[in-house]
């Protein structure tokens, strides 16, 4: 399993954050988003510069409770942003939250989506540096451009995925969808380029580890590729066999609270 530094993720957040800005030069800030239906490009980098000042917030407060999110994802009014504004305004945010992250450092602690208490502001570091990551992929997308990731940070992005695929609102019955835990249900991931990880889902929760073994379904590609593939990003390089229904409803499952919201 990779864990990554917390001074790693505070530099990444900016760093991503910064890749992200050089994918859109240029580019049309009113094309749309076609991996977050509703939004356009400029309401895309509103939504990240949003969620890094929600989590700066958050971190600098050292918040015990949920705090308000409408600055990331009521995005109504920012539909013809101006490139010369907003681009500035989001490296600013990306710089203010990896300074708040730094100044409380990794034990201090606040709220999280993830926790019933207050848990180390750590989670906000990773957690910021692959929200800002995704959507650095949905950027460059929508720009036409090349997206690449280093494979120490798209290694710890998939874990972070298996991780919060095991939280309960990930399996518990629902419902709108079917149920996910049964007999002879696993799920094999293949990383070509990394490593494998297999979801064991016959259980009364789901649990992951990394390793091979005999599945229901398999899911095959080299890791950045299967990190798209995890929240349901174009990846034509990963190749699935078996039960697909089984993996496309794992995966609605595991990005219960991941995926981007619609505008």
């Amino acid at each position: 399993m990779t864990s990554l530094t917390f001074e790693r993720h505070c530099d990444e957040i900016v760093s991503q954050t910064e890749r992200l800005t050089a994918h859109v030069r240029g580019a049309d800030l009113t094309a749309p988003v076609v991996t977050c239906p509703g939004w356009n490009l400029g309401q895309l980098l509103r939504h990240v510069g949003g969620d890094h000042r929600w989590a700066e917030e958050i971190v600098r407060t050292r918040a015990t409770g949920p705090v308000p999110d409408d600055l990331a994802n009521d995005l109504g009014a920012y539909t013809d942003e101006d490139a010369a504004v907003l681009v500035p305004w989001l490296t600013e945010g990306a710089e203010r939250l990896s300074a708040a992250l730094r100044a409380a450092g990794p034990d201090a602690l606040a709220w999280n989506p993830s926790a019933d208490r207050s848990a180390p502001v750590a989670f906000w570091a990773r957690r910021m540096t692959y929200e800002t990551v995704v959507h650095r992929a949905d950027a460059a997308l929508a720009a036409g451009a090349r997206f690449d990731l280093d494979g120490e940070l798209a290694v710890e992005a998939v874990e972070e995925w298996l991780e919060y695929s095991v939280f309960p609102e990930a399996f518990e019955p629902r419902p709108d969808l079917p149920d996910l835990l049964g007999p002879g249900r696993m799920l094999h991931f293949d990383a070509t380029d990394a490593g494998e990880w297999v979801v064991d889902l016959t259980g009364e929760r789901p649990a992951w580890r990394t390793g091979a073994d005999g599945a229901a379904a398999t899911a095959r590609g080299p890791v950045t590729d299967l990190l798209l593939y995890f929240y349901k990003r174009p990846a034509p390089a990963v190749e699935t066999k078996g039960d697909t229904a089984l993996l496309d409803l794992w995966r609605t499952r595991a990005g219960f609270w991941l995926e981007a919201p619609e505008a």
